[in-house]
C-alpha cells in the first residue's frame, strides 16, 4: 500500500526536525516512549525535563479520541504518570470493535492554556489536490470537523499563501495570531508536501503568547517515496491497527516484499482461525476474503496476503513455507483447510510459482497431515496446466488431501467447497491444454483473411438502447440506517459533483500503432501474437525506447516470419520517425516512470498513455493526471496490466497468453465492455464474459492506486457512447467514491445501458481493526467509501449488483439473456480463429518438445534463489567454514572432503602462490605488464609457460610415481628404468635447493602430510626414489611439484571419498597441475600489480646479456 500510519511520536520527530517556519514551536523533541521494559530511573536521566515539568502520558498506538476514552493522563507529575500507567500499561482495552493490549505510551510536558487557544488543523489529499482544514474550536469536543471547519484547496502543483490562509481559513481568528497561525499552516504545508505525507491531522493546536505546542498528531506518509525521502524519514517503523499485534512473519514477508520486483503480503487477522489463504493478485485476494466472510467464516478467517507481479519459485516457497509454519502451530478440532486461489494470470507463470508451494508442502507434509489440513486450489494462466499437475501429484505421493481446480470452475467455487457449502466435484472437467490452442492444425503459414471485423451484435440495424432497470438481485439485507445513509450521501454527491466529459469515445482500433518504453520482449511478442491472431495488416507495437542501449533493432515473430522492431535511445527520435503512433505503453520502473510520463506528454500525438508500474508515489501520479487532463489525454495505470480490445489492440501482458486469448475469445469483439480495478480480475472477467455471453468488446483494468490515472466513469461513459456495447460490467472496490458518480450517471439518465456492477471488498466492515488490502486504493477512510455503502448506492440507482461476487456470472448472463431476447444482441456464427505457432522456449516449457543440451554441467547451478556448488547451498558453504580449499573441492572434485584435505589444497595453494620475479612466468607476466598490456593479458602470458619444465610437473609426477608403485617395482629400478629409457623423473630436481639446501616448503607439506594423512604410501615411496636420486647428486631432490603430485595421490586414494577408479581419473584428466596454476596465478597478479604500482617503463633486454652468433658463412 502507499499511505500507512505512522506513531504520533514518529510524527512530531518529523515536523519538529523538518518544519520551516518563523513561529515559535514550543516543546521540540520533548516526548518519551514508555514501555513494558522502561527503566524509570534511566528514562529521567535521559530526559530530565521529566522531573521538573508536569506531563501529559497517552498511548501511541493509532487509537483515536483517546481523550473521550479516557486514555489521557494529564498534569501529572512523573510518580503520577508511573501510578497512572499501572492500571493500563499491558491491559486488555476495547476501542470501537477492537481488543488489544495498551503497550506503547508517550509522555509530553504539559501545557497549561485557556480553551479559546486550542485550534484544529488536517492537511489530507484527493486527486484534485490537498485540502487545509482548519477550525478556530479545537479540542476533543471539537466535532464534526469536516461540517464546521474552513476548507481551503491547494491543487496540484499550485503553492500555499499565507495571504490564502488569512483569507479563507483564519476568518473567526484575532489579529494578534492571524499572523503565527498562516505562518505555521503555511510551513506545515511545505513539511507535508516534502515528506510526502497524506494526511496529517494536529488536534489541539495550541497557540499562546509563548508560541506553537503540538499537543496530539495523527499521521500518514506515502511509504512509496522512501527511495526520495529516505534521508529525511530514516528507518520508518509503520504500527500495526489498534487491536491486531504486529507479527514477526509479517515483517519477514515485509522484508521479502522490500527485496523483490514482485508484490507479497502478509496480515494475520486470527492465528487460531482454521481457514487460511495463499491467494495470486491483489483483486483476487480481496474477494476470497469476501466470499469466506459472506458464508460466516469471518471469525475462523487466520489471515490476508496475496502474492503477484511473477515471484520466483524460492520466493513463493518461502512465502507458503511462513503461512504452512503458522497454521501447524495449533490444531483445530473441526481441521483446517488452506485456499490456494487466484485468478486467471496474466503473465505469472503458474507453474513456477506452484513448484515454490509444492516444496513447501513437502517440507511440511507431517504437520500437515497432523493438523488435519485440506487444501483446495484454483488457478488459470501461463502453464496452469502443469502448476495444477504438480499440485495434484504432491496430493497423491504425500496424502494430504488436496483438490485441484482450473479455469473451468468459477473463480471462488472452492470457497464453499472448503466450508462445506457445496459438493467437491469427484472428476472436475478437464481444461484444454494451452498446446491445443497453439498447434497449427491447419499447416497454412499465410497470414488468414480476417474471422470478424465487427461486434456480434453490429450485424443487425441499429436498436435503440434499454434503459437501465433495478437489479433483479441485491445486496443482502442490512441495517436500514447504512440504506438511509447511502441514499443520503448518494443523493448528495450527484448533486454536488459534474460528470466529467469523455476525452475519446475510443482508444483503440484495428490501425493503432504505440510505442513501448522499456525492454520488455515478452510482453512485446505477446501484442504481436494477439495482432496476429486477430488478423491485423500490421504490428500495433511501431518501435521501443530503451534509454539504457544505443539505436537498434530487435527480433521479434510476426506469425512465421521474423521481423525488427527499431529500439532507440531517445523518446524525441522514436516520436519524428513513427508520426502514426498515438499510444504509449510505459513499462518504466516507479523511479523513472514519472519522468519518462511527463517527457511524454510533450508530445502532441500521444492520446492514451498506459503506466505498468505499481509503487509510483501519489503526488507524482496527481501531476501526471493534472497534466494530461491539461493535453486531454487518457491515462491507464499506475499499478495496472492495461486493457484489451478484442481484434484490435491489446497493452502488454493484458489478457495473458495467447491460450487464454483464444480461450477466451479475445480475438474477436462481443458486446460487452468492462472496467475493473485489478489486472488479474480483469483477466478473470475475460472467463467470465466469455462464458456467459458472447464475449468482452472492450476491458480496461484502471489500476489499483488510489487515484488512477482515468477512473471508472472515463470508460463507463466511453461504452455508454459507443454503439457497439451493449452492456456495461464494472467491478468495484473498497476505497474511494468513483463509483458514486456512476450512481449519478444512471439516476440522470447519462448512461442508458444494462450496468451490472459488484464492488470488492465488503469483508472489510466484518473486521475488528482495519486491513489494507492489496491494492493501495483498497481503503476505506468513510463510510462512505466501504464497498456494502456503494453495492447498496448502485443497486438502488437502477445498476444489477448481485448478492456476492459468487452470483456475478449468473447476473452477467441474465442480462446478456434478456438483451439477446428483446434483439438488442444477436449473437453471430463463431468463426475459428487463425492459428499462431507456438515458441520454442514455451513449447519446451510445457513438456511438448524435447532437445539434447548443447552442454552439461555437474558441478554448480545458479537456476534457483540461491547458487548451489555440487549439491552444496552458497549459505551453507559458508555456514560449514570448509574455507576455500572445500570449495576447491566441492567444483573440481564434486565432494565435500575432510578438514585435513581442505587444509592441505590451501597450504599447497600458499606455498605455490610465488617463486620470485626470476622464473619464466613471473618473467613473462613483468615483460607483459611493462608492455601496457591489461591484468589479463599479463597473466595469461605467465601461465603459458607452465608445462612439464616449468611448475606443470604434478600431475606426471603424480602418474610416475603412482604407476610404478603400483607395478610392485623397486624405487631401485623405478630409477634404473627411466635412466635406461632416458627420460626425466617429473618432480624431482631443483636449480637452487638441495639436500644441503632443502626446500622449507616441502619440508612444511612433509611434516603436515605425515601428521594428518592416514596413509602416504605413495609419498613414501617418491622418498625412497629421492634417497637414490641425492646419492648421485645433491640437488635432485623431490621437489615442491613432485611432493604435491604424490601426496595429492594419497589424498585422493585415502580420503575416503573416492574409489580407487575416480582417484585415478583426476589424475589423468590433469587436475592437479590445476593446484599449480591456481596457486600460482596469485603470485603472477601481484607481481603485475607491482610493476604497475612502482610504474615501470617498457622492458628491453640489455645488448650485454645476449650472445649473437650468427652463420659461420655470414662473418665472414
Amino acid at each position: 500500500m502507499s499511505a500507512k500510519a505512522i506513531s504520533e511520536q514518529t510524527g512530531k520527530e518529523f515536523l519538529y526536525k523538518h518544519i520551516c517556519t518563523s513561529a515559535a514551536v514550543q516543546n521540540r523533541f520533548r516526548y518519551a516512549n514508555v514501555t513494558a521494559e522502561t527503566d524509570f530511573e534511566r528514562l529521567a536521566q535521559e530526559h530530565p525535563w521529566l522531573l521538573t515539568q508536569r506531563l501529559v502520558v497517552k498511548p501511541d498506538q493509532l487509537i483515536k479520541r483517546r481523550g473521550k476514552l479516557g486514555l489521557v493522563g494529564v498534569n501529572l507529575d512523573l510518580s503520577g504518570v508511573r501510578e497512572w500507567l499501572k492500571s493500563r500499561l499491558m491491559r486488555e482495552t476495547t476501542v470501537g470493535k477492537a481488543k488489544g493490549v495498551l503497550k506503547n505510551f508517550l509522555i509530553e510536558p504539559f501545557v497549561p492554556h485557556k480553551q479559546e487557544e486550542e485550534f484544529y488543523v488536517c492537511i489530507y489529499a484527493t486527486r484534485e489536490g490537498d485540502y487545509v482544514l482548519f477550525h478556530h474550536e479545537g479540542g476533543v469536543d471539537v466535532g464534526d470537523v469536516d461540517a464546521k471547519a474552513k476548507k481551503l484547496l491547494i491543487g496540484v502543483d499550485e503553492k500555499i499563501s499565507e495571504d490564502s490562509v488569512k483569507k479563507e481559513l483564519l476568518t473567526h481568528i484575532p489579529n494578534d495570531k492571524k499572523v503565527v497561525l498562516a505562518n505555521f499552516i503555511v510551513g506545515l504545508f511545505n513539511l507535508y508536501e516534502d515528506l510526502f505525507f497524506t494526511y496529517l491531522e494536529i488536534n489541539p493546536l495550541v497557540v499562546t503568547k509563548d508560541g506553537v505546542y503540538v499537543l496530539d498528531m495523527a499521521a500518514k506518509i506515502d511509504a512509496t517515496a522512501d527511495y526520495i525521502c529516505k534521508s529525511k524519514w530514516g528507518d520508518v517503523e509503520f504500527p500495526p491497527p489498534f487491536g491486531r499485534e504486529a507479527y514477526p512473519e509479517e515483517a519477514y514477508i515485509a522484508d521479502l516484499d522490500a527485496k523483490s520486483g514482485a508484490s507479497l503480503k502478509l496480515t494475520l487477522l486470527n492465528p487460531r482461525g482454521r481457514i487460511w489463504t495463499m491467494v495470486a493478485g491483489g483483486g483476487a485476494s480481496v474477494v476470497y476474503s469476501d466470499t469466506i466472510c459472506d458464508l460466516g467464516g469471518v471469525n475462523e478467517l487466520a489471515n490476508y496476503g496475496e502474492y503477484s507481479g511473477a515471484p520466483s519459485e524460492q520466493q513463493t516457497y518461502d512465502y507458503a513455507k511462513t503461512i504452512l509454519s503458522l497454521m501447524t502451530r495449533e490444531k483445530h478440532p473441526d481441521g483446517k483447510v488452506l485456499i490456494i486461489g487466484g485468478s486467471i494470470a496474466n503473465f505469472t507463470n503458474v507453474a513456477a510459482t506452484f513448484k515454490g508451494i509444492v516444496r513447501a508442502i513437502r517440507d511440511y507434509q507431517v504437520p500437515l497431515k497432523e493438523h488435519e489440513v485440506t487444501i483446495f486450489v484454483r488457478r488459470g494462466g501461463p502453464n496452469y496446466q502443469e502448476g495444477l499437475r504438480v499440485m495434484g501429484e504432491v496430493g497423491k505421493t504425500t496424502g494430504i488431501p488436496i483438490h485441484v481446480f482450473g479455469t473451468e470452475t468459477h473463480m471462488t467455487a472452492i470457497v464453499g467447497m472448503a466450508l462445506g457449502h457445496r459438493p467437491i466435484p469427484n472428476q472436475p472437467p478437464a481444461a484444454a491444454h494451452t498446446a491445443n490452442f497453439l498447434l497449427n492444425s491447419s499447416g497454412s503459414t499465410s497470414t488468414p483473411v480476417s474471422s470478424r471485423t465487427a461486434s456480434f451484435s453490429e450485424n443487425r440495424a441499429k436498436v435503440e438502447d434499454s434503459p437501465a432497470k433495478k437489479a433483479k438481485t441485491g445486496a443482502p439485507i442490512v441495517e436500514e440506517r447504512i440504506h438511509t445513509f447511502v441514499t443520503w450521501y448518494s443523493d448528495s454527491f450527484c448533486n454536488s459533483f459534474p460528470l466529467p466529459a469523455a476525452k475519446s469515445t475510443s482508444l483503440f482500433s484495428k490501425h493503432t500503432k504505440s510505442i513501448v518504453w522499456g525492454m520488455q520482449t515478452r510482453a512485446v511478442q505477446g501484442m504481436l501474437d494477439f495482432d496476429y491472431v486477430c488478423s491485423r495488416e500490421q504490428p500495433s507495437v511501431a518501435a521501443m525506447v530503451y534509454p539504457f542501449t544505443g539505436d537498434h533493432k530487435q527480433k521479434y515473430y510476426w506469425g512465421h516470419k521474423e521481423i525488427l522492431i527499431p529500439v532507440y535511445k531517445n523518446m524525441s527520435d522514436a516520436m519524428k520517425k513513427h508520426p502514426d503512433v498515438d499510444v504509449l505503453i510505459s513499462f518504466a520502473s516507479l523511479r523513472s516512470a514519472f519522468d519518462s510520463t511527463m517527457e511524454t506528454l510533450q508530445y502532441p500525438q500521444i492520446h492514451t498513455i498506459a503506466i505498468i508500474a505499481e509503487g509510483i508515489p501519489e503526488a507524482h501520479t496527481r501531476k501526471i493526471i493534472k497534466a494530461a487532463d491539461e493535453k486531454r489525454v487518457t491515462i491507464i495505470g499506475p499499478a495496472t496490466v492495461g486493457g484489451i480490445k478484442p481484434g484490435c489492440f491489446k497493452i502488454g501482458n493484458t489478457g495473458g497468453m495467447l491460450d487464454n486469448i483464444l480461450a477466451s475469445k479475445l480475438y474477436r469483439p462481443g458486446s460487452v465492455a468492462y472496467v475493473s480495478r485489478s489486472g488479474g480480475m480483469s483477466n478473470e472477467l475475460n472467463n467470465i464474459i466469455s462464458r456467459t455471453t458472447d464475449g468482452v468488446f472492450e476491458g480496461v483494468a484502471i489500476g489499483g492506486d488510489r487515484y488512477p490515472g482515468s477512473v471508472f466513469t472515463d470508460h463507463v461513459l466511453r461504452y455508454q457512447d459507443t454503439p457497439g456495447v451493449k452492456m456495461i460490467v464494472v467491478l468495484g472496490e473498497i476505497g474511494g467514491t468513483e463509483e458514486y458518480k456512476i450512481c449519478q450517471a444512471i439516476k440522470q439518465g447519462r448512461i442508458t445501458k444494462p450496468v451490472v456492477c459488484w464492488c470488492i471488498g465488503t469483508c472489510a466492515t466484518m473486521f475488528s481493526s482495519e486491513v489494507q488490502f492489496g491494492h493501495a486504493g483498497a481503503c476505506a477512510n468513510q463510510a462512505s467509501e466501504t464497498a456494502v455503502a456503494k453495492n447498496i448506492a448502485l443497486k438502488e440507482a437502477g445498476a444489477f449488483v448481485p448478492k456476492s461476487f459468487d452470483e456475478l456470472g449468473e447476473l452477467i448472463n441474465s442480462v446478456y439473456d434478456d438483451l439477446v431476447a428483446k434483439g438488442v444482441i444477436q449473437p453471430a456464427v463463431e468463426m475459428p480463429p487463425p492459428t499462431v505457432p507456438m515458441d520454442y522456449s514455451w513449447a519446451r516449457e510445457l513438456g511438448l518438445i524435447r532437445k539434447p543440451a548443447s552442454f552439461m554441467t555437474s558441478i554448480c547451478d545458479e537456476r534457483g534463489q540461491e547458487l548451489i556448488y555440487a549439491g552444496m547451498p552458497i549459505t551453507e558453504v559458508f555456514k560449514s567454514e570448509i574455507g576455500l580449499g572445500g570449495t576447491l573441492g566441492l567444483l573440481w572434485f564434486q565432494r565435500r572432503l575432510p578438514r585435513y584435505a581442505c587444509q592441505f589444497i590451501e597450504m599447497c595453494l600458499m606455498v605455490t602462490a610465488d617463486h620470485g620475479p626470476a622464473v619464466s612466468g613471473a618473467h613473462n607476466t613483468i615483460v607483459c605488464a611493462r608492455a601496457g598490456k591489461d591484468l589479463i593479458s599479463s597473466l595469461t602470458s605467465g601461465l603459458l609457460t607452465i608445462g612439464d619444465r616449468f611448475g606443470g610437473a604434478l600431475d606426471a609426477a603424480a602418474k610416475q610415481f603412482s604407476k610404478a608403485f603400483d607395478s610392485g617395482m623397486l624405487p631401485m629400478e623405478f630409477v634404473n628404468k627411466m635412466k635406461k629409457d632416458g627420460k626425466l623423473i617429473m618432480g624431482i630436481g631443483h636449480r637452487v635447493k638441495s639436500i644441503n639446501n632443502p626446500d622449507m616448503r616441502v619440508q612444511i607439506l612433509k611434516d603436515y602430510v605425515k601428521q594428518h594423512f592416514p596413509s602416504t604410501q605413495v609419498l613414501d615411496y617418491a622418498l625412497d626414489v629421492e634417497k637414490i636420486t641425492t646419492s648421485k647428486k645433491p640437488n635432485l631432490i623431490l621437489n615442491v611439484d613432485g611432493f604435491i603430485g604424490v601426496a595429492f595421490v594419497d589424498l585422493l586414494r585415502n580420503c575416503g571419498g573416492f574409489t580407487r577408479d575416480e582417484a585415478d581419473e583426476f589424475v589423468e584428466i590433469g587436475a592437479l597441475n590445476g593446484i599449480f596454476v591456481m596457486g600460482r596465478s596469485m603470485g603472477f597478479i601481484g607481481h603485475y600489480l607491482d610493476q604497475k604500482r612502482l610504474k615501470q617503463g617498457l622492458y628491453r633486454h640489455p645488448w650485454d646479456d645476449i650472445s649473437y652468433v650468427l652463420p659461420e658463412h655470414m662473418s665472414m
